[in-house]
């Protein structure tokens, strides 16, 4: 069996992506040891409709891959980061901006970069090439030129024709690239045909062939001229016999095919049943391309051709129905691969794991701990301790991303009382796991927690470690719980009573984490609108108590909105301020992209139905200006994990902080009527 340790997989290319579709299907193939897929972007675009996407003819969701709902329903781990580099004697992969990954097994499936021949954008990566001709004026009388010889800047230039069908285009080649049928296509699309180069005039994008990410070649690992990893039949890159490699990045030494989209498909199986013999210390097999693939070339406009070596067919209409139904086909296996429905929602995570107020206050009761709620205890000291306690079983499936976000949850608390940060101690209860599993786990949670300390200048000063004694969850990353003891200290600090007559409702970020990721978990949750609900959870809302400090004391009342939702933890602030009207702005109360649609849909977080009992707040000192909606009604319930802080302010303070931002009134606060 192959060393203990994670399995890795490298990129989101179209080898990994089969690889996890194989798995979604048959769980029983997945290697039983973690399995991580590590990529910069959570989607992947399919190569094959590349060319329809830059037409306009495909919307970019129908071309892209879902990553990270593929893994989740592939039980693998995923990671949104950017790969900088592979040690394949230490056994570990480098990452941007945080600590780099151990392996027992990986497979690079990493893709290709262009080829830099001459001045210009490269088409590959892709995402800033489609942002550059997104931002180009399709009526501008500026040529664009396409650099390239093959069938990618032959697709490409056509597509543009599509997508500009009056701007000046043309294709700058070799005198022998295109051949007769190619010529004859290009004058009917009224493409010029450049084969002498001439001076740049307008934007020009370089189709000029590929080349391997520069990391790979200097990791020590054998490349070919190309910086392409030198693999042999069996996908394992010449000797690493724990290193496979597949797609643009890699190269059979001994059956070298060009770099293409054909190939990488064709590698999937092969390349996964080598991986999972690997892990399962079998023999493994060896795998014979085929010396030449067929390709269909689409002109954007109805019609494509065959091609297989010096054989041509077309151009036709039913070549293009034909290279459409299987590119449909292709990108529809990657949505229809759960092995099983479930019978009931899943239990959502995070701070939507929290108790049920209901319950929570009747066991408070009896245990004759009832009180005003606070965001932390004060204890007496010169200036004041506060201290917090909090955690939650793992959000995602990312531990260095889970032990960030945990942290930062953990932070609000202290945040919401006007303190800063100084330090905290942490509990991990990690899943049973081989010793080197447990130990990665463990490393990536602690350095994710200390990215959000140390940006305090605040330390992490103990702890304590323990092991589950339930079975681990299929993504092992899942397993992992983490609870914090966070301290730090305020002169003057603000408590959730204090609400007066005159202020304003302040909110710092907008809401609906809990519907989103309830969403995620039905793969009803547009890949975009996770990402932008991440990146903003993950980034840290320490800076605000430095922006809040000139206005200490003009500050009422102050609260983080987390598991309660937004109703919830208002009505805690109300029960512990003087009487009170309070009226909400329905149309300035902020959420994320997405949010609402996905209530609208019925969507929402399993401890949704617990919070609805704040509703009862509506029918008393909380009042809407407009008539809600009940997608509305639902995020005032919606249970938040790194939620806003909510503050009571009077109103020319409000309107300094709402200047100078992230700050949005959402309501007023005025006395009671009699």
């Amino acid at each position: 069996m192959s060393a203990a340790g994670p399995l890795l997989l490298a990129g989101g290319g179209h080898s990994h992506a089969l690889i996890l579709k194989r798995w979604a299907m048959d769980p029983t193939r997945r290697p039983a040891r973690p399995v991580v897929l590590i990529n910069r972007g959570s989607t992947a675009l399919y190569s094959g409709m590349v060319p329809a996407l830059i037409a306009g003819i495909d919307p970019s969701e129908a071309a892209a891959i879902d990553l990270r709902s593929l893994c989740d329903r592939a039980g693998v781990a995923f990671v949104k980061a950017e790969i900088t580099g592979v040690d394949p004697i230490q056994r570990c992969l480098a990452l941007a901006e945080r600590p780099p990954l151990r392996f027992g097994v990986l497979s690079l499936n990493v893709g290709a970069i262009s080829r830099p021949t001459a001045e210009g954008m490269a088409i590959k990566p892709l995402e800033p090439a489609l942002a550059l001709i997104a931002s180009e004026d399709p009526h501008s009388t500026i040529p664009f030129t396409v650099v390239g010889s093959g069938a990618a800047a032959l697709e490409v230039v056509l597509a543009l024709r599509r997508r500009w069908p009056q701007r000046p285009l043309r294709l700058e080649t070799r005198p022998k690239g295109p051949g007769s049928l190619e010529r004859r296509i290009l004058w009917e699309a009224s493409i010029a045909l450049v084969t002498t180069p001439e001076t740049a005039v307008g934007p020009r994008l370089l189709c000029t062939g590929s080349r391997a990410p520069h990391w790979l070649a200097a990791s020590g690992l054998p490349v070919d001229d190309d910086g392409r990893l030198r693999t042999d039949a069996q996908l394992r890159v010449e000797g690493c016999e724990h290193v496979f490699a597949s797609g643009d990045c890699a190269v059979i030494a001994a059956a070298a095919r060009p770099a293409s989209g054909v190939w990488a498909v064709r590698a999937a199986i092969p390349l996964a049943r080598n991986l999972e013999a690997s892990c399962n210390g079998l023999p493994l097999r060896p795998w014979q391309p085929q010396r030449v693939a067929l390709q269909l070339i689409g002109d954007q406009q109805g019609r494509a051709w065959a091609r297989r070596g010096t054989w041509q067919l077309g151009p036709s209409q039913w070549l293009w129905h034909w290279k459409r139904r299987i590119d449909k086909r292709f990108m529809a296996g990657f949505r229809s691969s759960e092995p099983m429905s479930q019978d009931k929602p899943m239990a959502c995570r995070g701070c939507a794991a929290k108790l049920p107020a209901q319950p929570l206050e009747a066991a408070l009761d009896q245990a004759g701990l009832r009180g005003a709620p606070e965001d932390a205890a004060r204890i007496e000291a010169d200036p004041p301790l506060l201290q917090s306690v909090d955690g939650f079983p793992a959000l995602v499936s990312d531990p260095w991303l889970n032990g960030r976000l945990t942290t930062l949850h953990a932070c609000s608390d202290l945040w919401a009382c006007g303190a800063k940060v100084e330090s905290a101690q942490a509990i991990v209860t990690l899943p049973v796991l081989e010793t080197a599993e447990q130990q990665e786990l463990l490393v990536q949670t602690l350095c994710g927690l200390r990215s959000v300390l140390e940006e305090q200048q605040a330390q992490l000063i103990g702890g304590h470690t323990l092991e589950s004694r339930g079975d681990p969850p299929h993504c092992p990353s899942l397993g992992v719980q983490l609870s914090l003891c966070v301290n730090g200290r305020s002169p003057s600090p603000w408590g959730k009573g204090g609400i007066s007559a005159g202020d304003v409702l302040l909110l710092s970020r907008p809401l609906g984490t809990g519907v989103l990721f309830a969403a995620a978990m039905a793969d009803a949750c547009p890949p975009e609108a996770l990402d932008t609900v991440l990146q903003q959870m993950a980034s840290s809302q320490h800076p605000l108590l430095d922006q809040l400090e000139p206005h200490r004391q003009a500050i009422h009342a102050c609260t983080d909105v987390t598991g309660f939702g937004l109703l919830g933890h208002l009505g805690e602030m109300l029960a512990s301020s003087a009487p009170l009207r309070i009226t909400l702005r329905t149309h300035s109360i902020p959420a994320y992209p997405e949010a609402l649609e996905r209530l609208a849909q019925g969507h929402a977080s399993s401890l949704a139905p617990a919070n609805r009992r704040s509703w009862r707040w509506l029918d008393g000192p909380i009042q809407l200006d407009q008539p809600p909606s009940q997608a509305l009604l639902e995020l005032l319930v919606d249970p938040q994990t790194c939620g806003p802080l909510l503050l009571a302010c009077p109103e020319t303070t409000g309107q300094a902080l709402t200047a100078e931002g992230p700050w949005i009134q959402i309501g007023s606060a005025a006395a009671e009527r009699d």
